[in-house]
């Protein structure tokens, strides 16, 4: 188990936008789980409008929290501004509706202490059914739809030991500062939400680093039935056709333009991608990776 030999500080970094009771009760979860980490907590406010971070302002915690807040930057862009403002060896991205189990930051982080991983997810459950659990993302093409879903209980070892994952859900993902710098962090021109798990997975599988599921730990997740902010689906497409001209070749990126679900609006979508850096982007990410797509589609055996 993660040791905490040196007591490195471990930045655990909230994104928050219109949380509710949300925020609240993940903090006071996170308050009395028990850990011998020494950790800070990082709240984003990312133009909240129902004062769901208010309550921080008279509220103490045995955790240091930081919180400032960003004026609408997105789920990816948002996260990479806690991590600016982060000053832990290790970071831990987290969404502001989970709960908590005893010593969950040092089994999470034992797989990337040890060198067997260079990122880790937990199990993650539904919060009203914890035995419902999943484990890393996997891409889903199916009806049409580009999705990155959570794996089933079929792909844990029976000795419970890490394993590889396609993808890191943005739920609960650990990394050390050290290679989410060294990949530049969630992809800086995603828009809103969407994919920015997905794509910071596959970025650290093509330039050389891993990432697996501990499936020691399970934290029980909200899946709330609709987002408390607009989402649009353009808004995914827009960072699904940037991801693909990031990372694929072009016969993948043909296949993608496919999945647009607004037809009328692909033509659009697709010059407001390459009207930002997603070309010169390429260029760079092309030059540097270890792998390529080719491989990482091959690797886990999925069909694109």
């Amino acid at each position: 188990m993660f040791e905490n030999q040196n007591n490195p500080l471990v930045s655990i970094i909230f994104p928050v936008k219109n949380e509710g009771i949300h925020l609240k009760n993940t903090l006071d979860s996170l308050q009395n789980t028990k850990t011998d980490v020494h950790f800070e907590v990082i709240v984003v406010d990312d133009a909240s409008e129902d004062g769901c971070c208010d309550f921080l302002a008279n509220h103490d915690y045995s955790f240091a929290v930081t919180t400032f807040r960003t004026v609408g930057l997105g789920a990816a862009r948002a996260r990479n501004a806690g991590a600016e403002k982060a000053k832990g060896t290790y970071f831990i991205f987290c969404d502001a509706h989970l709960f908590f189990e005893d010593y969950w930051i040092e089994k999470l982080l034992d797989p990337i202490e040890n060198g067997i991983a260079d990122g880790v997810s937990p199990g993650i459950a539904e919060h009203d059914n914890p035995k419902s659990v999943g484990y890393g993302y996997f891409l889903s093409l199916q009806d049409h739809t580009f999705k990155a879903k959570l794996s089933g209980k079929n792909v844990v070892p029976k000795d419970k030991s890490p394993f590889e994952t396609a993808g890191l859900p943005g739920g609960c993902l650990a990394i050390s500062k050290r290679v989410f710098d060294d990949i530049g962090g969630f992809d800086r021109g995603f828009i809103v939400w969407g994919h920015e798990d997905f794509e910071i997975s596959l970025k650290m599988w093509l330039f050389g680093y891993t990432c697996y599921v501990q499936p020691q730990v399970t934290i029980l997740h909200v899946f709330r039935k609709a987002f408390p902010y607009t989402v649009s689906t353009n808004h995914a497409d827009f960072n699904m056709m940037r991801m693909a001209y990031s990372h694929f070749s072009e016969e993948r990126i043909e296949k993608c333009k496919k999945f647009i679900r607004v037809r009328e609006k692909a033509d659009r979508i697709i010059e407001l991608v390459l009207e930002k850096d997603a070309l010169k982007q390429r260029e760079e990410y092309f030059a540097r990776r270890k792998y390529d797509d080719d491989w990482y589609f091959k690797r886990f055996n999925i069909d694109f």
